[in-house]
């Protein structure tokens, strides 16, 4: 299933991460992982945040997508099942048919 996973991390504990260069890193390495169709990088409610729309095959995967931003930067971190225009075309005529 598609997901967007939108995280947004705290000043205080991300500008040492920032400064040292590990938010980059750790941040690249969950792109690696989760090898998302999209990526999007800004400002969420005043803090450090971003989008990754990435397919998730199993919920555990939750676990590897968000664990590095809940404990390198006690980020708030939420996911939610989304649709490109493909799939909502699809549900569209799903519901025709009934």
């Amino acid at each position: 299933m598609r997901m967007m996973m939108k995280f947004s991390a705290p000043a205080e504990t991300s500008n040492k991460a920032f400064l040292d260069g590990s938010m980059a890193k750790i941040i690249e390495e969950v792109i690696d992982k989760l090898k998302p169709e999209a990526a999007y990088f800004a400002p969420i409610d005043g803090k450090r945040g971003g989008m990754l729309f990435f397919e998730m095959a199993e919920p555990s995967q939750i676990i590897e997508a968000c664990e590095p931003f809940f404990l390198n930067w006690s980020a708030h971190v939420e996911f939610m099942p989304v649709m490109n225009a493909d799939d909502l075309r699809k549900g569209f005529a799903a519901m025709a048919e009934k």
